[in-house]
């Protein structure tokens, strides 16, 4: 039955891609790809031949018609990102919302998204979290961070490598120099390292140690000690 498949594909390590997920892909009519020369390595890897085309925030507003009409068409259609599952910090929720809206079948596979192993490598309270993504640059951001100062749940940041150390030490000016934190870069891959300790602490590694990579940025939240003496 014709449907979207959203597939998550590894986020380092090809060999994280799951059975079901090397399935739909064979299966698809058409791949849609945030970035297809990125994508083409993953399929040709898997000796995957199918047709490929872009989606990807710039153009995934003016794309997600066609591809509804597609699908109601009789076509199977698979969404991939560049790593990890799409819509989580990738494009993928305006073509989703579409096809809820037009009662399009849509089927998302379990696979590789980063910030788990991120959170559960991290040692930190994982029982509740939230996850953030990637912060405002500009408009937003202090507001955001400013309400996130009382979180008492576990946060989970992306970043950048070029901007870790700043968003860390903007993370001291709302959470405490002492507020605990675990960085983990270049998961599943080769030279994957995870940072942890205090905000302090871990500023001080990254300045004298470039990051480099894909970065997750584990955030313990608020605790009673530190609400209490917040109130005083």
């Amino acid at each position: 039955m014709a449907k979207l498949v959203i597939v998550p594909t590894p986020i380092g390590n090809l060999d994280d891609i799951t059975l079901r997920g090397l399935q739909a892909l064979r299966e698809a009519d058409l791949i849609l790809a945030e970035d297809t020369r990125t994508s083409s390595v993953l399929l040709k890897h898997f000796e995957i031949q199918k047709p490929m085309r872009s989606h990807h925030k710039f153009n995934e507003h003016q794309t997600v018609d066609a591809v509804v009409d597609r699908i109601l068409a009789g076509e199977t259609i698979a969404l991939i990102s560049d790593a990890g599952t799409p819509a989580i910090s990738d494009p993928g929720f305006l073509l989703v919302r579409a096809c809820v809206r037009s009662g399009v079948d849509v089927e998302c596979l379990p696979g590789a998204t980063a910030f788990v192993p991120a959170l559960v490598d991290s040692g930190l309270p994982n029982d509740r979290f939230c996850f953030e993504g990637f912060l405002p640059q500009k408009k937003g951001r202090q507001t955001r961070l400013k309400e996130l100062a009382t979180e008492s749940r576990t946060m989970i940041f992306y970043e950048s490598p070029f901007r870790l150390v700043k968003t860390l030490t903007q993370f001291v000016e709302y959470f405490g120099e002492e507020r605990e934190v675990s960085v983990s870069r270049e998961l599943s891959k080769l030279h994957e390292e995870t940072v942890r300790g205090s905000l302090r602490e871990v500023i001080a590694h990254f300045t004298e140690n470039e990051p480099k990579g894909e970065i997750v940025i584990v955030v313990s939240g608020l605790n009673m000690k530190e609400k209490r003496d917040k109130d005083v």
